[in-house]
């Protein structure tokens, strides 16, 4: 039995790429187990800030969070905003900026480590970026994210004593450690394997064709290890 290909994802909620990315990601991962020797795959989300100066509760629509943080003309901000939206909708995503509440996303970030910690990282995944884009949901308050995590299946609670108690913090200091490491400075971000990145919100056939090749490489190299010296 060939291990599971690793797939690991650096992004942040507050980052639009980043949903469409996860989404392509899925979709073309989907397409790859209809394969008659289809791929066996893992997928891990690690902590990425793009903003962390953000407050937790910013005063402002998405063009005042532009003009603040890109420096950019009310019109850029608009063709920027479009841009993104088609694109979004073409992973079948609705984005709704006129909704979306910009914060800071550190605790949502230490309640994707408390999900992974209970197996359901990627339904929190899921919830945080459909919350923020599409129904403009505040994902920065403990309250809100106490909510959303029991709306992925966790334990409320222990969501809540989690986030108090910074109990995760550490390991999104890690993941940000790693990312430096690795050289990244945006997000997405997909390492596979361990030893190919992959930047940006790539199509869904990019993550098709990836998993296909390093699979063949996993299966051409168990071969050779059987073959006796």
């Amino acid at each position: 039995m060939t291990d599971a290909i690793k797939i690991d994802v650096w992004s942040d909620i507050a980052c639009p790429w980043c949903y469409i990315g996860k989404r392509n990601l899925e979709t073309g991962l989907a397409a790859v187990a209809a394969d008659d020797d289809a791929p066996v795959v893992e997928v891990e989300f690690h902590s990425y800030e793009l903003s962390p100066d953000t407050p937790v509760d910013f005063d402002g629509g998405e063009y005042d969070y532009l003009a603040e943080h890109k420096g950019i003309t009310p019109d850029e901000a608009r063709q920027m905003l479009e841009r993104v939206t088609g694109v979004a909708a073409e992973a079948g995503l609705e984005y709704r900026f006129d909704l979306l509440k910009h914060t800071n996303t550190v605790k949502a970030h230490e309640l994707l480590h408390f999900a992974k910690a209970h197996g359901a990282q990627r339904e929190l995944a899921e919830r945080l970026m459909s919350a923020y884009f599409t129904e403009g949901r505040h994902v920065g308050r403990i309250d809100d994210l106490v909510a959303l995590a029991a709306d992925a299946g966790l334990d409320p609670e222990a969501a809540r004593q989690a986030l108090e108690s910074d109990q995760f913090l550490a390991d999104v200091r890690a993941d940000q450690a790693q990312a430096t490491a690795y050289g990244i400075n945006g997000v997405p971000f997909f390492v596979i394997d361990g030893k190919y990145g992959v930047s940006g919100a790539q199509p869904a056939e990019a993550f098709s064709q990836i998993a296909r090749q390093v699979w063949l490489e996993r299966r051409d190299a168990a071969v050779t290890d059987d073959v006796p010296a």
